[in-house]
């Protein structure tokens, strides 16, 4: 069973940009299956590695079409826009409509170290797009305006557990 932590904001560690992965090691794979462990316990549809403390460029994602795993993912194309309200595991009762992509390609090594490319759309698309924000060290609340963001922190900080 994984023994992963998600971090809640203010935690500083959500504010990190992730480190690329050099090689795709046993302990790269492993961690990716602890990461998606974490994800499906606390009932998420991705996790970044930042969000469990990891500087690496590693994210899980699963809207009920099976589970994806992405190493060094990165956005080549982006198509449309559509405005979502998102929640987020790291900002518990925070829901932020954000306009983001309707559809996007991304590449990444998968864990055996093959070069992916997805197509996405719908919300396999913005949940990509939420996952690499993480990597980058943003979050859902950073879409706020000034105001807005401060209300939301307050709200986390009340719904933290």
């Amino acid at each position: 069973m994984a023994d992963l932590r998600i971090r809640k904001f203010p935690d500083s560690v959500l504010r990190t940009k992730a480190s690329r992965v050099a090689a795709v090691t046993h302990t790269v794979r492993q961690t990716l299956n602890e990461m998606a462990q974490t994800m499906y316990i606390s009932q998420g549809v991705g996790l970044a590695a930042v969000q469990v403390g990891i500087n690496k460029q590693l994210a899980v994602i699963d809207v009920g079409e099976g589970l994806i795993k992405m190493i060094n993912p990165v956005i080549v194309k982006r198509e449309g826009s559509e405005a979502v309200e998102e929640g987020c595991l790291s900002c518990p009762g925070a829901s932020v409509k954000i306009k983001r992509a309707k559809q996007v390609v991304v590449s990444f090594l998968n864990e055996n170290g093959d070069m992916m490319e997805l197509r996405a759309h719908g919300l396999l698309a913005r949940a990509v797009q939420h996952e690499l924000d993480h990597l980058s060290g943003r979050l859902i609340i950073d879409y706020l305006g000034p105001l807005k963001k401060i209300l939301a922190g307050k709200k986390i900080r009340r719904n933290r557990s």
